[in-house]
């Protein structure tokens, strides 16, 4: 009866509620109309199959909403759920204006996924910065000496709860399904693939780069563990029909889109496989490894499950250019490679130009979030990007923005002044 009554809670909604809703999507289908909006579609397509074009732009700003988008308005979880995802794009497109596409219908995150990783509960304790974000973490991590603990791992545990499903996909039918069609997608790969990360989890970072120089063949076999048991879970996920294409408006990358008629590879009505996805991989927890032990010892787990993805974005916040040569470059399926504010991008320009791999550039977040916005500085910086990736093709996406100073005419300043440099310096 608790749980009936839970779910209960989760789908409620209020007249006035559903009356704004429905405004929000009447407002959102306009949007999705521009002309500007197929445009920007054409151009992605052109830009993910390595066309030549002008860079795209993707502001995120899911790391500094408490600045830029206004309190929600509905109450219950599911109501909550899609004004979010009505009113972030209308405002993007209003207060910002960068590459990101409208499209004429509503994904909607169906699949209710329980996910119990290594069969461990390994419980995260947080804590609030000064303006209440919770940011940082820690987490009690269970392996305290790889050798001694490693036969606690055991394979994940995992379970869809389909009513939970279908019930989510009826709310939003219900509420604005006569003026948008809605989409079914499943987002939990998007992140998963981050295999360092969960080493991290288990072990901690010290322990974790103590293991590495103390007991290598340990951490070997942790990496192959891990790669299994990915394995297992994307299995899982193809055998229950879970998956869903993302070669559309679709996330694929730390930042990135999906456009692309170059996936899936296979024909899918028997189910999608993860032969047919955009895949995002990073090590972003190794940027302390020297590029001989990453080679040794991580790499091959990377490289082994890239050759069973469609397309393959790596990396995020870590620079890449030290492992470029002898590693990432021979990544099977690799189509971008995030060039972070640590990377240099000179080299990477280099290496990426006449290459069939995009240069995904991540400015320097301080330049927009901390402090006063320097229009000379940043200039100065993204002129540099434009130039040493010059002659390839490139992207900028700007992450990790956690604050712009309750400025939010910031993020759309900065993205005009972007598109000025790159008629000046890329045409």
């Amino acid at each position: 009866m608790q749980a009936a009554a839970e779910r209960t809670s989760m789908f409620t909604i209020t007249e006035s509620e559903r009356v704004y809703l429905r405004d929000l999507a009447k407002k959102y289908r306009d949007y999705a109309a521009l002309p500007v909006m197929a445009e920007r579609e054409k151009r992605w397509y052109a830009h993910n199959s390595l066309s030549a074009g002008s860079p795209m732009i993707v502001m995120e700003v899911g790391s500094f909403a408490a600045d830029f988008l206004p309190a929600l308005r509905c109450e219950s979880p599911e109501a909550a759920r899609i004004e979010r995802k009505l009113i972030e794009p209308i405002l993007n497109h209003e207060l910002i204006d960068d590459d990101k596409v409208i499209s004429p219908w509503l994904a909607i995150d169906e699949a209710d996924i329980s996910f119990k990783e290594f069969d461990l509960n390994i419980s995260r304790s947080r804590v609030k910065d000064a303006r209440g974000l919770e940011l940082g973490y820690h987490d009690e991590s269970p392996i305290t000496d790889l050798i001694r603990d490693f036969h606690i791992l055991k394979p994940s545990v995992f379970s869809v709860n389909r009513e939970m499903a279908a019930q989510r996909m009826a709310f939003a039918e219900d509420v604005l399904g006569d003026i948008l069609p809605l989409r079914r997608t499943n987002r939990i790969l998007d992140w998963y693939l981050g295999i360092s990360a969960k080493c991290i989890r288990l072990m901690g970072m010290e322990r974790y780069c103590m293991a590495l120089i103390d007991t290598p063949d340990a951490v070997r076999d942790l990496y192959r563990f891990l790669r299994d048991d990915a394995r297992r879970f994307i299995r899982w996920l193809e055998y229950e029909g879970l998956l869903t294409l993302n070669n559309g408006n679709q996330y694929a990358g730390a930042g990135s889109y999906g456009f692309t008629d170059e996936l899936p590879k296979d024909d899918v009505s028997a189910g999608v496989k993860l032969s047919d996805l955009w895949v995002n991989m990073n090590s972003q927890e190794t940027i302390s490894v020297s590029p001989s032990m990453y080679a040794d010892l991580i790499f091959p787990t990377y490289r082994e499950l890239a050759a069973e993805c469609g397309l393959v974005y790596y990396g995020c916040c870590e620079p890449v250019h030290t492992i470029w040569d002898d590693c990432l470059s021979k990544l099977p399926n690799l189509r971008k490679v995030s060039i972070s504010a640590w990377c240099n991008e000179n080299f990477m320009g280099e290496r990426l130009r006449g290459s069939r791999i995009i240069y995904s550039r991540k400015p320097d977040p301080t330049l927009i979030g901390v402090g006063a916005f320097d229009e000379a500085r940043y200039r100065e910086h993204m002129a540099k990007t434009l130039t040493a990736a010059k002659g390839g093709t490139l992207e900028v996406v700007f992450r990790d923005v956690y604050s712009i100073s309750g400025e939010k005419s910031r993020p759309g300043k900065a993205v005009r002044i972007l598109r000025e440099l790159i008629e000046k310096h890329w045409r």
